[in-house]
């Protein structure tokens, strides 16, 4: 069975700081794409961070949009099963329920976590 635990959101006020992070079972783990999605009320999912697996195929780097670059930093721990997202200087506009995605892209395989809720007061 697959699964993906998110753990780490909560409340900030701006300009401070979180770490999420995300387990996952049930899958080969290297062979997977990691990446973090949000969405805000209204608002569609969008990707925030991205990082390759081992056997995810060479030539694979990082990702992150302009909106979070040099804010947010992904990692993974491929001996724990673990993906997280460190976040600083956080806005109001970070505001959003982040998701945990794994992606193998040659099989088009995708799994989701449930979410961890990140607020971010003004």
């Amino acid at each position: 069975q697959v699964q993906l635990v998110e753990s780490g959101g909560g409340l900030v006020e701006a300009g401070g700081s979180l770490k999420l992070s995300c387990t996952g079972s049930g899958f080969p783990w290297k062979d997977y794409y990691m990446r973090w999605y949000r969405q805000a009320p209204g608002k569609e999912r969008e990707l925030v961070a991205s990082i390759p697996g081992e056997g995810a195929g060479g030539g694979s780097t990082i990702h992150y949009p302009d909106s979070v670059k040099g804010r947010f930093t992904i990692s993974r721990d491929d001996a724990a099963n673990t993906v997280t997202l460190q976040m600083h200087s956080l806005k109001p506009e970070d505001t959003g329920v982040y998701y945990c995605n794994a992606l193998h892209i040659s099989q088009a395989q995708s799994y989701w976590g449930q979410g961890t809720q990140v607020t971010v007061s003004s």
